[in-house]
């Protein structure tokens, strides 16, 4: 999360103020438009500062769209520039104003096209609220004391945005976002490197992109380059996802469909995949899919988890890794032919890594789920041991932190012993450093897989943790438990009594 959290949290507490009675799902286009209208504007502004500085010596000009293009920067027309909009945030046609500025953006910007919000003309929208919520955001760069640093806040005010419309949201938030916890541990464990290509076929909003470059930036001290492939089947979706890479500056090619239908990138093969697709989706009719990609057995139509698991499977290069979340169902499942693609996947050597996740981390759903690690070749490389034949499985379980009263989070040093684990166990230099942790990990073969009848659940292979003994007589703890049911019975006991009187004082008697 961002250094700036006490900022991003402000601006939300004083947005969500300004939502009066709209819904958290309309609102979150409002807010998140103007936020990525702001960010164009100033980065268009500082590149134009300086080309104003400079035009006598270069001959630039500053009002030439090419400039800016050169640059990799929106061009914004002067109707469309944030001073300008936030200078009309009191008039009554601020919401006009705002459409016609997405739209002159639009014409301007031809990656952009169809992908700004334009409805804030609508008569619903408040427009004194409207106007307050444009002044709100037009403060986020003199919090950072200008110069153009507001414009790097603002990705970050971006993204905690997202978070926290899909928390708003409950269940329908989750269609497009994952909570960050979980994308980080994906990316973490599988350490993507620069001038590399990433797919997410289920892409949502963007986030493992986003934090695949992040990754890359933290830990090669540049920006990744990476290759950026994407597909997502919401409309609504695929506009936040262009607007949420857009405004980190990262380059990527992302279409609108359907990927287990309609498969946008039917030949592409990359480095790594990285994936939350929808859990035990049951609507899928996969015997009018592309049937080439079932190489390991039809999944059932009921069910498109292993659908999901074997389209990934075919983007994968030689030595590409895929990290995707399912449900834990997937792990031992034997409906229709799951099992049999189960086996003939781990017969085929491409499960690497199993994970159980802890329960709440999602808004989406309260289905426990897991963490699948599949990779391609697992022989030897400069980089890899020899796991031929051999699965990683880790209990995260017990790991996690409660946030909120309903959800979970996963924190640094929880990630990092999970993907440290899983790189002390594949990596040439560290592997004399892992060993198996009781209650937490297990390196099992192809033969106490087969035993276990291809049920790749963590808990079938990990060893039990021993429970440390208190030094207490069995007939002394038994005491004192039995005292204290004694006295749980006797009070429940009084507390049917006095529902009764309660009960009878109305005129109902048990």
């Amino acid at each position: 999360m961002s250094e700036n959290l006490e900022l991003e949290k402000t601006l939300w507490q004083a947005a969500d103020k300004l939502r009066n009675n709209m819904d958290a799902a309309e609102y979150k286009h409002v807010v998140l438009g103007l936020i990525f209208l702001k960010y164009i504007s100033d980065a268009f502004d500082e590149l134009y500062q300086k080309l104003e500085a400079t035009k006598h010596e270069t001959g630039a000009d500053p009002e030439d769209k090419d400039e800016y293009t050169a640059e990799r920067v929106f061009y914004v027309p002067p109707q469309a520039r944030w001073k300008w909009l936030q200078g009309r945030a009191k008039l009554p046609t601020i919401g006009k104003d705002i459409d016609e500025a997405m739209d002159s953006i639009e014409c301007d910007n031809a990656s952009l096209k169809g992908v700004l919000p334009k409805d804030y003309a609508r008569p619903a929208l408040d427009k004194q609220r409207l106007g307050e919520l444009i002044d709100l955001i037009g403060s986020i760069t003199l919090s950072k004391g200008g110069n153009g640093k507001g414009k790097d806040v603002l990705g970050f005010v971006f993204e905690y945005f997202l978070g926290q419309f899909a928390d708003a949201e409950g269940k329908k938030g989750g269609q497009f976002y994952t909570p960050q916890s979980i994308v980080k541990i994906l990316v973490d464990m599988l350490a993507p490197e620069p001038e590399k290509r990433v797919y997410d076929g289920c892409c949502g909003s963007g986030g493992m992109f986003v934090q695949s470059e992040r990754f890359i930036e933290m830990h090669e001290h540049r920006k990744g380059k990476i290759s950026i492939f994407g597909q997502e089947s919401n409309p609504t979706t695929y506009k936040l996802a262009k607007m949420n890479l857009a405004i980190r500056g990262i380059e990527a090619k992302i279409e609108l469909g359907d990927t287990l239908m309609n498969d946008k990138f039917p030949e592409l093969k990359v480095d790594y995949v990285i994936a939350n697709p929808p859990f035990n989706v049951s609507d899928y009719n996969i015997n009018k899919a592309e049937t080439h990609k079932w190489k390991f057995g039809v999944p059932p139509t009921g069910n498109a988890n292993y659908a999901w698991l074997q389209l990934f499977v075919s983007k994968l290069a030689p030595y590409g890794t895929a990290g995707i979340v399912l449900a834990n169902g997937s792990m031992s499942s034997e409906i229709a032919t799951e099992g049999e693609i189960r086996k003939a996947m781990i017969e085929a050597d491409l499960v690497d890594c199993m994970v159980s996740l802890p329960s709440q981390l999602f808004y989406n759903t309260q289905i426990p789920a897991c963490l699948w690690f599949l990779a391609r070749n697992k022989t030897e490389t400069s980089k890899f041991r020899n796991r031929t034949n051999e699965i990683l499985f880790i209990d995260a379980r017990e790991l996690g932190t409660m946030i909120s009263r309903k959800q979970k989070e996963l924190l640094d040093e929880d990630i990092a012993k999970i993907s440290d684990t899983y790189h002390k166990w594949r990596s040439k230099e560290y592997e004399t450093e892992y060993q198996d942790i009781a209650g937490f990990c297990k390196s099992a073969n192809i033969q106490d897989i087969r035993k276990n009848n291809y049920i790749l659940t963590p808990g079938r292979y990990i060893d039990f943790k021993e429970v440390a003994e208190d030094g207490q007589a069995f007939g002394e703890k038994m005491q004192i438990l039995t005292s204290s049911l004694s006295e749980q019975m006797q009070k429940a006991k009084e507390l049917d009594e006095a529902i009764k009187v309660n009960l009878e004082k109305i005129g109902f008697i048990i």
